[in-house]
């Protein structure tokens, strides 16, 4: 299967001057765990996450006066959408990442989390070959 058919094509923006409790109301409210940041000022997105949220948080900060703008990633990793869900798997834990922005012919079409190959995997029955030592 392809990064195509788990991609949410639903994608999620705040900018950089939203506080965290803004973004987190908005990630709770979509039902996603990551929104892009786009900023006048930068030619590509960003993005945050629910784990920068909870680390800026749980770091201290007060999620009413926090920016987005301290606490989103500098760069976002992306895909296209013809890759395998094997392949954009292996990439995020290799990068130790949970979401990859889908760009297609330089524009940006979807999100994929892990949560979006889990779901996939799980509704089309995806089995292991794997045996447990």
């Amino acid at each position: 299967m392809e990064v195509r058919e788990g991609m949410s094509s639903v994608i999620l923006a705040v900018g950089p001057g939203h506080t965290l409790r803004d973004a987190a109301a908005k990630m709770t409210e979509k039902g996603t765990g990551a929104a892009l940041v786009f900023d006048e000022h930068s030619p590509a997105p960003r993005i945050i996450t629910e784990r920068d949220v909870l680390n800026a948080i749980g770091g201290g900060e007060d999620p009413d006066k926090a920016l987005v703008a301290d606490h989103m990633s500098d760069s976002v990793i992306s895909a296209p959408p013809d890759w395998s869900l094997e392949r954009a798997a292996e990439e995020m834990v290799k990068l130790g990442i949970r979401h990859l922005v889908v760009v297609e012919r330089g524009e940006l079409v979807g999100v994929l989390s892990m949560r979006d190959i889990v779901r996939v995997w799980t509704t089309v029955g995806a089995t292991s070959s794997i045996t447990p030592p």
